[in-house]
């Protein structure tokens, strides 16, 4: 990835507004009503156009939006999760939802994962999230829900070749040369049920064996990758009552260990990572202090580091950098507009943000970006209306860090 040489470059963090047209076909297409053929025009057409707007907005860094990433539901931001179920191969449906699933520990002694039903912000605002009227929401609700109950094998290529082709095309027909592509970790990956592997951490390394040829097959293609990873700040909150850090870093860090190992002798100026706190709108209180994190974070083998930085419960988090020497060579997309509020941030706010981070890290180190996917959390307007505060905020952050 290019670092911010002659001004502050721009990105997104993955998810964007999918057209109505697109997720109407998605749930025709679930219901077998849309042949594959119908729908991947479309779906080209649709990455295609999405390119193109990112370009006018004055992105660097474009994505091709989690287009491939099919969901039926207007609302459902759990595409980037979800998807890898209709890639991997030993996985049954099983009568259980997200909200009632638990894990094992991977040895004795570890923090368990509870359900989400049970995880620590979502027991504390009980009459919130129960209340649809609150503006409170988490996903997880589904009748049916994945479990692992036989050998876990990657079962996607013919799905990821179709989304790389048809966003290389659109790059090209854009002009641009460089884009990033989204896949799932292990951390995350793993976050369903296991009856096959005899711990939790087996089956955690067997999700990195099976994932590792999707991200092969996009830096192969000569894109960047993106790892989706919340696990590793997520879990902190899913665990009830909480471990203490020391634990749960322990714990956190035998994920880093299989994400490390998946990505073992792929490029690494090609991976950016994504961090973040599980994202639903919600409280958030519960929330693992970014300082308590940062060294984790750091420790996994990748250029780029990107996290939520723009919304009221990490914004003050920036100081953390004023005390961490960045390893030389990697960069920061911290997240300057955010998915979390319908309030379009000003961009001298955004500008603010940018050089707090370039005082910290050095400006050239500094990409800016979204706390998370904007895709099902905002409205389609709200959202191109952030992506353009974030590219007029950086345009101010430039003349400000260069004049």
């Amino acid at each position: 990835m290019r670092s911010s040489t002659n001004g502050i470059l721009t990105t997104q963090a993955g998810s964007l507004p999918r057209p109505d047209e697109l997720i109407e076909l998605n749930a025709s297409r679930r219901d077998g009503e849309v042949d594959d053929a119908k729908y991947r025009a479309r779906l080209d057409e649709a990455v295609s156009d999405l390119v193109a707007r990112q370009r006018r907005t004055g992105l660097d860094f474009v994505g091709d939006g989690e287009f491939g990433k099919a969901t039926s539901q207007k609302v459902d931001y759990g595409a980037w999760w979800s998807y890898s179920f209709q890639r991997l191969g030993g996985l049954e449906l099983a009568d259980t939802s997200l909200l009632e699933t638990t894990h094992r520990g991977s040895s004795t002694g570890d923090p368990v994962l509870t359900s989400f039903a049970n995880r620590r912000d979502r027991v504390r605002f009980a009459d919130a999230y129960a209340d649809p009227t609150s503006g409170v929401s988490v996903g997880g609700g589904a009748s049916r829900f994945p479990v692992c109950r036989g050998p876990l094998t990657y079962t996607g290529q013919e799905a990821v070749q179709a989304d790389i082709a048809a966003f290389k095309q659109a790059l090209a027909a854009a002009g641009l040369d460089e884009g990033f592509m989204t896949s799932i970790a292990p951390g995350s990956c793993s976050r369903i049920g296991n009856e096959y592997y005899d711990s939790d951490e087996e089956f955690l390394h067997a999700c990195a064996d099976a994932m590792r040829e999707e991200y092969k097959a996009i830096v192969d293609a000569g894109l960047v990758l993106q790892l989706d990873d919340p696990a590793i700040a997520e879990n902190w909150d899913q665990m009830n009552p909480a471990p203490s850090v020391e634990d749960y870093k322990r714990f956190t860090m035998r994920r880093v260990e299989a994400l490390n190992y998946a990505i073992r002798d792929l490029p690494k100026d090609r991976i950016r990572f994504h961090l973040c706190w599980g994202s639903w709108h919600g409280p958030h209180t519960t929330d693992l202090p970014m300082r308590d994190l940062v060294d984790v974070l750091l420790s996994i083998d990748v250029q780029a580091y990107s996290f939520e930085a723009g919304n009221v419960r990490h914004e003050h988090e920036w100081k953390v950098w004023r005390d961490v020497t960045l390893p030389e060579g990697k960069l920061i997309l911290p997240g300057v507009v955010s998915h979390a509020t319908n309030v379009v941030e000003h961009p001298e706010l955004v500008a603010d943000r940018i050089v707090r981070f370039a005082e910290c890290v050095g400006r050239e180190n500094v990409i800016a970006s979204t706390d998370c996917g904007l895709g099902g959390r905002l409205h389609p307007q709200l959202a191109w209306a952030k992506l353009e505060s974030l590219t007029e905020g950086a345009a101010l952050a430039t003349e400000r860090l260069w004049s």
